[in-house]
C-alpha cells in the first residue's frame, strides 16, 4: 500500500469512529427519552438496564452508521482541502478518484458488513429488545405511598397514610380498605395508629406490621346464610399488633418470552423473510380463489333458487329437472314475472337476505386479504432494507467526499452543518417512501428505494463535478453565470425590438 493510500485511511478512521459514537450516543438518548417513562420508578437492576442500552445500541445502527461516514468524509476531505494537502497532490498528478480509491474500498467493505449485520445481528438485537421492553412495560412501579392520598398499586387494596418516615420506614395514622370481597369492596376497613412497611428481597411479598389499631369486618357475602345474626355479620377487631402477608404481583421485573415475537418481520433474516413470504402469498390466494368461486356462485345460486320456488307452477315435472341442470340457461326477469305478488315479496325479501349475507362475508374475506396484503408488504419492506442500508453507506460516502473536496472546511462546524441537513432530507423522505410503501399506495420496492433514487444522482453529479474541479462553491462562478445569461437575454430582446421596427 503506498503512503498516500495510508495517510489517507489514517486520516479518515480517527473521524469516522469518533462520529460513529457521537451518533450512536445521540440516537440512544433520543430512544432512552422515548420510554423514559417505562422506565422510571421501577427499580430495575443495573444489568437489566445495561442489556437494554446494548440491544438498543445495535438497533440504532443502520441510522448511525451512514450518518457517521456522511460526517467522516466531509471532515476528513474539509480538513486535506483546507490545508492545501489535496492541492498538493492533485498538483503531484494523483487525481480525485485515485485519492479516494482506498476509502471507496473500505466503504465497500463497510457496506457488505452492515448487510451482514443487518441480515444476521439486527433481527436477534430487535428480538431482544422488544422482549425486554415489553417486561419493563409490565412492571409496576416501585412501592411508594405518598402522603393524604390513596394508593391502589397493591391489587384488592387501597391504602392511606396521613404521614410517613422514610428513614425509619413508619407510617402514621394508616387507613387500610381491603377489596377482596367483590359484593361489598368497602366492607373491610382497618384503622391503626401507626405501622411498617417491608417488602421482601424478591418482590413478590409485602410485610405490613399494624399498631393499635382497629379493624371492622361487615360480612355482606354472607347475608345469604340465614343462621347468623345481625350481630355476627358485622364484627370489630381491637389489636395491639398486626402482622399481614400481602403477596404482590408485577413489582419484579421478568423478560417476557420470546417466542411472542417471532413472527414479526423485523425479527427474522434474508432466509426466514422469504420461506414466509411464499407461505403468505399461498395463503392469500386461497382466501382470494375461494372469494372469487363464492362470488361466481352467487348468481346461479340464486336462479336455482328461483326454479325450485316455481317448480309448483310447472306441468311436466321433467321440465323441472331441465330447468335445474340448465341454470345459466334460465332468463330471471320471466322467472320473476311467472310469480304471485305474494310469491314475488317473498322472492325479495329472501334475495335482500341472501345479498346482505353475501356482502357481510365478502367484507370478512376482503379484510382478511387486507391483513394478508399488510403482512406481506411489511415483510417485503423489511427485505429491502436489508439492502438499503449498505447502498445509503455508499451514497453517503459518494456525497460526502467530494462535497468535503469543495467546501475544504475541516473541523466539525460546517460538516456537522451539512450532514445534519443531508440525512434530515434523506430521513424525510426514507420515511415518506416507507410509509407510502406501507399503506399499499406505491410498490414497496419504489418506497424503499425512493430515498436511494433520490440522493444518487446528487452523489453521482458531486463527485464528478468535484472530479473536474469545478466551483460550485464559488458565489462568483454563480455571478457570472447570472450576467452572461442576463446579457444573452437582452441582446435577443433588443434583436426583436430592431427587427419589429
Amino acid at each position: 500500500m503506498k503512503k498516500v493510500h495510508l495517510f489517507i485511511l489514517k486520516s479518515y478512521l480517527g473521524p469516522l469512529i469518533m462520529t460513529f459514537f457521537i451518533s450512536m450516543f445521540i440516537l440512544v438518548m433520543q430512544f432512552l427519552w422515548r420510554y423514559v417513562d417505562d422506565l422510571v420508578g421501577k427499580g430495575l437492576e443495573w444489568h437489566v438496564l445495561a442489556e437494554l442500552l446494548f440491544y438498543a445500541s445495535l438497533q440504532v445502527v443502520p441510522m448511525a452508521l451512514p450518518l457517521a461516514i456522511l460526517l467522516a468524509s466531509l471532515m476528513t476531505f474539509g480538513n486535506l482541502g483546507e490545508n492545501y494537502e489535496l492541492t498538493a497532490l492533485k498538483s503531484a498528478g494523483i487525481s480525485l478518484p485515485r485519492i479516494m480509491l482506498p476509502l471507496i474500498i473500505l466503504t465497500v467493505l463497510t457496506a457488505i458488513g452492515a448487510y451482514k449485520f443487518s441480515n444476521n445481528v439486527l433481527p436477534v438485537a430487535n428480538l431482544k429488545l422488544v422482549s425486554i421492553l415489553h417486561g419493563v412495560k409490565e412492571t409496576r412501579l416501585e412501592l411508594d405511598i405518598k402522603e393524604n392520598v390513596f394508593y391502589q398499586g397493591v391489587d384488592d387494596f387501597s391504602i392511606k397514610v396521613k404521614k410517613k418516615n422514610p428513614q425509619k420506614n413508619m407510617l402514621y395514622d394508616v387507613m387500610i380498605y381491603d377489596h377482596r370481597d367483590r359484593k361489598a369492596r368497602n366492607s373491610n376497613v382497618t384503622l391503626a395508629d401507626s405501622g411498617k412497611l417491608m417488602m421482601s428481597n424478591d418482590k413478590k411479598f409485602l410485610k405490613l406490621t399494624l399498631f393499635d389499631g382497629v379493624r371492622y369486618d361487615e360480612k355482606i357475602g354472607l347475608q345469604d346464610q340465614k343462621n347468623d345474626s345481625p350481630e355476627e355479620m358485622f364484627r370489630t377487631d381491637y389489636f395491639k399488633q398486626q402482622t399481614a402477608i400481602i403477596p404482590l404481583k408485577g413489582f419484579d421485573f421478568s423478560k417476557t418470552d420470546e417466542n411472542l415475537f417471532k413472527n414479526s418481520d423485523r425479527m427474522k433474516n434474508l432466509k426466514q423473510i422469504r420461506h414466509d413470504l411464499d407461505s403468505l402469498s399461498s395463503e392469500k390466494n386461497k382466501f382470494v380463489n375461494n372469494l372469487r368461486s363464492r362470488s361466481k356462485s352467487f348468481y346461479f345460486t340464486q336462479i336455482t333458487l328461483l326454479a325450485n320456488k316455481n317448480r309448483k307452477n310447472l306441468k311436466n315435472p321433467q321440465s323441472h329437472l331441465t330447468i335445474i341442470d340448465s341454470t345459466r340457461m334460465i332468463e330471471p326477469d320471466s322467472l320473476f314475472n311467472s310469480f304471485s305478488d305474494t310469491q314475488k315479496q317473498m322472492v325479495l325479501e329472501m334475495a335482500m337476505q341472501k345479498a346482505r349475507t353475501t356482502k357481510q362475508t365478502i367484507d370478512e374475506r376482503m379484510r382478511l386479504i387486507e391483513l394478508k396484503d399488510r403482512t406481506i408488504r411489511r415483510h417485503k419492506m423489511e427485505l429491502h432494507r436489508k439492502f438499503t442500508l449498505p447502498f445509503a453507506c455508499l451514497i453517503f460516502f459518494f456525497i460526502g467526499a467530494p462535497l468535503g473536496a469543495i467546501i475544504r472546511k475541516g473541523g466539525l462546524g460546517m460538516p456537522v452543518v451539512i450532514s445534519v441537513l443531508f440525512f434530515v432530507a434523506y430521513y424525510i423522505i426514507d420515511t415518506m417512501g416507507a410509509k407510502l410503501a406501507r399503506e399499499g399506495v406505491w410498490l414497496v420496492y419504489q418506497g424503499m428505494w425512493l430515498s436511494s433514487a433520490v440522493l444518487l444522482p446528487l452523489g453521482i453529479f458531486l463527485t464528478y463535478k468535484s472530479a473536474t474541479d469545478s466551483a460550485i462553491m464559488n458565489a462568483d462562478a454563480y455571478i457570472i453565470f447570472f450576467q452572461k445569461l442576463l446579457a444573452k437575454f437582452k441582446s435577443k430582446k433588443k434583436d426583436k425590438t430592431s427587427t419589429i421596427s
